[in-house]
C-alpha cells in the first residue's frame, strides 16, 4: 500500500512540474516541436521545395558554362563508310607492238574507309568567348535567383510566424470575453429570477454571449489556418501541430530612410539580377556581331581505306594516310540579318535600363510603406496598452455598479466590448510592428 501511495505521489509531482515548466525552445513535445523564429526560418530554408528548385537551377547554369568551355577545346570524331560503285574501272591497255601492257585497276566496286578527325577552332569572331561569358553570367543570375527566393521565403516565414502569434492572442482575447460574458449572464439570470431586471436585459446578455462564442470559433479557425500556412511554407504535413515561442517585446526603429534606400539599391537581388542581365546583353551583342567575321579552324584527318571491311589497304587504296587543312568559312551576306539581330539586342538593353529605373522607384516606395507602417505600429503600442488599462477599470466599475443596481446591463456589455476591442487593438499593433519590420528588412534586402 505504501509503494502504491509513493508511486501516486511521484506521478502527481511529475505532472505538476510539467505544468509549471513548459517545454522550451527546440525541445520535442507531444504532437510537435517548439519553434523559435530563427529555427523556423532555418527549417524553411532547408526544406522548402522552391529553394531546392533554385539550387538545381544553379547546377543547370554550371552545366551550361561547362558546355561553353568545352567548345574551346579540340573535337574528336570518327566515321566509317562503305561505297559501292557501279563498275570496276581500269586504265586502257598500252599496245607496244610485240608487247602489250595490260591496263591497271584504278577503281574497285567495293570501297571501305575509316576516318578519324580532330578539329580545333582558331577564330570564331569572338562567338566562343561570348558564349562562355554568358555561361558564367548565367551562374550569377541563378545564384541571385536563389538569394531572391530565400528573401521571399524568410519574409513568408516571418509573416506566418507572427500571424500565428496574433491569432493565438486573439483566441485568448475571445476566451476571456466568453468567460466574462458568461459570468455576467449568470449574474443577470440570478437578478431576473428574483425580479430585479426584465427579461430583455437577460436576453441581451445571452445574445452577446452567443456572439462572443461565435467570435471564439472564428478565432480558433484562424489560428488553425495560420498553422496550416506555416506547415506548408516549411514543407511539413499540413495538419501537423505547431508550437512556437511567443515574442511580446518590440524594438523601436532607429534607422534612417535614406540609408535604407541606399542599402537596398546595393543589396536587392532584383536590382543586381538586372545588372547581370545588362552584362549579358553586352555579351549577346558581341555574339551577334560575330557573324560579321569568318570562322577559322584547323582540321586533322587520319584515314584508312581498303576494298575489304578491315581497311588494310589494296592495290588502289593506301593502307593509311593523313592530312591537315586550315578551313575558313564566311557567310558574308544574309540580307541584313546580323544587323537586325544586333538591333534586337540593343533594344533589349534599353528595356532593361528602363526596367531598372522603375524597379529603383518601386524599391523606394516599398521601403517608405514599410517604414511608415513600422512607426505607426510603434506609436500604437503604448496607446493601446493604456487603452487596455482604462477598459479593464471601466469594466470593473460597470460590474460593481450593475451588481449594486445603479447601472444597466447595457453598460456592462458595452464595457466588455470596449475591453475586447482594446485587447485586440493591442495585439494587432504589437504583431503589426513585427510584420512591418519584416517587410522593411525584405525591402532593404536583408534576411
Amino acid at each position: 500500500m505504501k509503494r502504491k501511495m509513493g508511486a501516486c505521489i511521484l506521478w502527481v509531482s511529475m505532472a505538476v512540474l510539467l505544468a509549471v515548466h513548459p517545454a522550451g525552445a527546440g525541445e520535442t513535445v507531444e504532437n510537435g516541436q517548439v519553434f523559435s523564429l530563427q529555427e523556423s526560418i532555418q527549417a524553411a530554408l532547408d526544406r522548402n521545395w522552391n529553394v531546392k528548385v533554385r539550387k538545381e537551377q544553379i547546377n543547370e547554369a554550371e552545366a551550361v558554362k561547362n558546355q561553353a568551355r568545352a567548345d574551346f577545346l579540340p573535337k574528336f570524331s570518327t566515321t566509317y563508310g562503305y561505297t559501292r560503285l557501279d563498275e570496276r574501272r581500269t586504265t586502257e591497255p598500252v599496245d607496244l607492238g610485240m608487247i602489250q601492257i595490260p591496263g591497271n585497276v584504278v577503281q574497285v566496286r567495293d570501297n571501305y574507309q575509316w576516318r578519324m578527325t580532330v578539329t580545333q577552332p582558331l577564330f570564331t569572331g569572338f562567338a566562343l568567348v561570348s558564349t562562355y561569358e554568358l555561361g558564367k553570367l548565367g551562374i550569377d543570375e541563378a545564384e541571385l535567383g536563389l538569394e531572391l527566393e530565400k528573401l521571399d521565403l524568410v519574409l513568408a516565414v516571418k509573416q506566418s510566424y507572427f500571424r500565428i502569434l496574433e491569432a493565438d492572442r486573439l483566441v485568448e482575447v475571445a476566451e476571456k470575453a466568453v468567460e466574462s460574458l458568461q459570468s455576467h449572464v449568470n449574474v443577470a439570470r440570478s437578478f431576473y429570477k428574483v425580479g430585479m431586471i426584465p427579461i430583455n436585459d437577460l436576453l441581451k446578455a445571452e445574445v452577446e454571449l452567443s456572439n462572443a462564442e461565435h467570435d471564439l470559433i472564428q478565432a480558433e479557425n484562424a489560428a488553425q489556418l495560420a498553422r496550416a500556412s506555416f506547415n506548408t511554407i516549411l514543407a511539413r504535413p499540413i495538419n501537423k501541430p505547431v508550437i512556437i515561442q511567443d515574442i511580446r517585446t518590440f524594438r523601436p526603429e532607429t534607422g534612417d530612410f535614406i540609408e535604407y534606400v541606399d542599402e537596398a539599391i546595393e543589396k536587392r537581388p532584383e536590382i543586381r539580377s538586372l545588372d547581370v542581365r545588362l552584362a549579358q546583353t553586352a555579351q549577346s551583342r558581341r555574339l551577334a556581331r560575330s557573324d560579321y567575321y569568318p570562322d577559322i579552324s584547323l582540321q586533322y584527318d587520319y584515314i584508312q581505306e581498303g576494298d575489304e571491311p578491315y581497311v588494310e589497304g589494296s592495290p588502289v587504296h593506301d593502307a593509311n594516310r593523313w592530312q591537315v587543312m586550315a578551313v575558313l568559312s564566311w557567310t558574308f551576306f544574309e540580307w541584313g540579318k546580323t544587323r537586325s539581330t544586333v538591333h534586337e539586342v540593343d533594344s533589349v538593353r534599353m528595356q532593361l535600363i528602363q526596367t531598372r529605373s522603375a524597379l529603383e522607384d518601386q524599391v523606394r516606395l516599398e521601403i517608405k510603406q514599410a517604414y511608415l507602417d513600422l512607426f505607426e505600429a510603434e506609436k500604437n503600442i503604448p496607446t493601446t496598452t493604456k487603452a487596455i488599462e482604462q477598459a479593464e477599470e471601466n469594466l470593473r466599475v460597470s460590474r460593481e455598479r450593475y451588481e449594486a443596481q445603479v447601472a444597466t446591463s447595457t453598460e456592462v456589455l458595452d464595457a466588455q466590448t470596449l475591453l475586447t476591442q482594446a485587447r485586440t487593438n493591442y495585439y494587432r499593433a504589437l504583431y503589426s510592428h513585427h510584420l512591418a519590420r519584416a517587410r522593411l528588412e525584405r525591402a532593404v534586402g536583408l534576411m
